[in-house]
């Protein structure tokens, strides 16, 4: 007869899984093995991190630094990128607009993962009324368009960052607790879940140990797709005047501005647009690459 001192011991022999998982390293060199552009993607994602990072030791202006004698100027050796309307270096703003849209890419999309994947596991797991109140409650919030129920909480709860934060993770959840819903469902019969409740392991560490992490994989890639969304969602609210306000920078408010001056300074526009377009696709090719890599059927092919 087992005891409780050995079931520990007889937990992880019934509940392990053929094969060595792979570690962080291990995916990254598959990922320089098997996919270029998402290697690079990745550098460029990193290079934009490190100016963000490194925003105050790259230039020797202030963001909101003022210089109305320098006002309109076209890209030269002093101003690599021009100045704005108020004579503000661009090249200074971008570096610290890339804050604003990495945090805002990051951020929400973190907290729309933790309350998706975790209403995602009870729904799936748990059925019943739990798991069709909640997919109701998917289901509406997936029922309006994002950028409209964007603008709505942003309109309602006011500019600000993080309201922008709020914003985004309640837009967003939903599409991912379908995702680790339909994930838990397929998880939540196979065998090393049926071995853990036969020996009397309870739901909650059945949930967390068993099913989440085999939602990982999905769940990383899902991360990378989101970012851009998020980015994109933020530069269009602050486009539209309900994001980040000046004099703070953002890459969206600096493309707002700039399209006044699109005839006689196309650079306040170009610029931050092809920053945009630059880490929205970084964040694309590294999403699908990872997909590639994680993908079990890719690794079986």
């Amino acid at each position: 007869m087992t005891t409780n001192n050995e079931l520990p011991n007889e937990e992880l022999k019934l509940l392990s899984q053929i094969g060595e998982a792979e570690g962080p390293w291990d995916i990254f060199r598959r990922l320089a093995r098997e996919n270029k552009l998402a290697l690079i993607s990745f550098i460029i994602i990193l290079l934009f991190v490190l100016a963000a990072i490194l925003a105050p030791v790259l230039t020797p202006y202030r963001f909101d630094e003022m210089d109305l004698a320098n006002r309109l100027k076209a890209p030269s050796a002093e101003h690599l990128l021009g100045t704005d309307e108020g004579g503000r270096d661009i090249l200074t703003r971008m570096l610290y607009g890339s804050r604003v849209s990495l945090l805002v890419g990051v951020v929400p999309t973190v907290l729309s993962m933790l309350l998706g994947a975790l209403l995602g596991i009870l729904a799936g797991y748990l059925g019943g009324w739990v798991d069709a109140l909640l997919m109701r409650l998917a289901d509406i919030m997936l029922a309006f368009p994002s950028m409209l129920l964007a603008m709505v909480i942003m309109y309602t709860l006011g500019d600000g960052l993080i309201n922008i934060f709020l914003a985004l993770t309640l837009v967003n959840w939903a599409s991912v607790a379908r995702i680790v819903r339909s994930e838990t469902l397929k998880l939540r019969e196979s065998e090393y879940v049926e071995a853990a409740r036969s020996i009397g392991v309870r739901a909650f560490r059945v949930m967390l140990r068993h099913i989440l992490p085999n939602c990982v994989p999905s769940l990383i890639v899902l991360f990378t797709l989101n970012i851009p969304s998020a980015i994109l969602t933020e530069s269009s609210l602050s486009f539209l005047g309900l994001g980040i306000q000046a004099p703070d920078a953002s890459w969206g408010l600096m493309v707002n501005t700039g399209r006044q001056f699109l005839y006689t300074a196309p650079w306040m526009s170009l610029a931050p647009s092809a920053a945009i377009m630059a880490i929205v696709l970084a964040f694309n090719f590294l999403g699908d690459g990872l997909r590639d890599v994680l993908d079990p059927y890719m690794k079986n092919s």
